[in-house]
């Protein structure tokens, strides 16, 4: 999610921390669940719970959601945790991550590491006692993905980074089904796909937007090097894979009328956005006027409607 800086300072210019200076309990606490990055999290559990609703057809044991949940956040925590301290040189130098708890000096680096890997012990036995062992080997995969394949390998050398480094934030998705079920199915696969394409044209927008800092840093985000037609164009494609995939649960048996209605509405209208981003886009429109943003915004809308109407299908069939 765009966290947006409020020190005024000049673009490149990293702060100095100072982890010797003084540092308040209450300041420090919320470093800390800072470092959880808690806003992606939110995206994340949307994705989960409503599956475990669709995987129980029906309400689900709700102790077994609020563990998966509980440890759903302390894996994906420890995971932006890790993150957050193997991106600390570039997050510096980034106007949209200069306030983080280790550009900042919150949190010092040493503590940002125990305490992700940390989360990631926690989480992954959190999940072995009181889901599934399975459930514990898909958040633990999900972790290590996230951490070593698109933090450390793919993040900083390709333009697709964020296509198969997005790959950690479809795993929710098998994770809330096997927390219910203690198995796989076509309809966990088929959401997880559905993320995998909608993930690219969700973070490209924004991208767009911020292509600057990224290209400061040296991080090829798609934006940074292909033209805005191409971004757009590449939006475009994933964005009708992506409502296509999302229309496969119905002929399968997974889903009803309602679910599809919403998928066909919702799926609509951001194949209306993504089209009219490509259309400005190829019109040589630029800045505010490009409205690359309103894509990204919708994406959130799109996926938490979509997923909503996971739960609630099952209890209209």
């Amino acid at each position: 999610m765009c966290v947006t800086a409020v020190e005024s300072r000049p673009a490149g210019v990293a702060l100095t921390p100072s982890p010797g200076g003084h540092r308040p309990f209450g300041a420090r606490v919320k470093a800390f669940v800072a470092l959880t990055k808690p806003r992606i999290i939110e995206l994340l559990l949307i994705t989960t719970v409503p599956v475990m609703f669709l995987a129980a057809q029906g309400v689900p044991d709700l102790w077994l959601v609020l563990a998966t949940t509980v440890g759903g956040y302390l894996s994906a925590g420890g995971a932006n945790a890790l993150n957050m301290y193997i991106d600390r040189d570039i997050d510096a130098l980034m106007d949209r991550t200069s306030q983080r708890p280790l550009v900042t000096g919150m949190v010092s680096p040493a503590e940002c590491l125990v305490f992700g890997i940390s989360l990631a012990v926690i989480s992954t036995v959190w999940f072995g006692l009181l889901v599934n062992w399975l459930s514990a080997a898909l958040s633990l995969g999900a972790l290590l993905f996230y951490v070593v394949v698109y933090t450390m390998l793919l993040k900083r050398r390709t333009a697709q980074n964020i296509v198969w480094g997005g790959i950690a934030g479809c795993l929710p998705v098998l994770i809330g089904w096997s927390a219910v079920t203690n198995s796989m199915s076509w309809a966990a696969v088929i959401l997880f796909a559905v993320i995998f394409f909608w993930t690219p044209p969700h973070y490209w927008p924004l991208s767009m937007k911020v292509k600057e800092d990224y290209a400061r840093v040296g991080v090829p985000m798609l934006p940074v090097v292909a033209s805005n037609r191409v971004v757009a164009r590449q939006i475009v494609v994933y964005s009708w894979v992506m409502v296509a995939v999302s229309l496969l649960l119905t002929p399968l048996g997974y889903t009803g009328w309602f679910y599809t209605a919403v998928a066909l509405v919702t799926g609509g209208f951001w194949l209306w956005e993504a089209h009219g981003l490509q259309n400005r886009a190829k019109a040589g429109v630029t800045g505010a006027k490009l409205k690359e943003m309103r894509l990204f915004h919708w994406s959130i809308t799109y996926v938490s409607l979509l997923f909503v109407a996971v739960a609630v299908d099952p209890f209209l069939r």
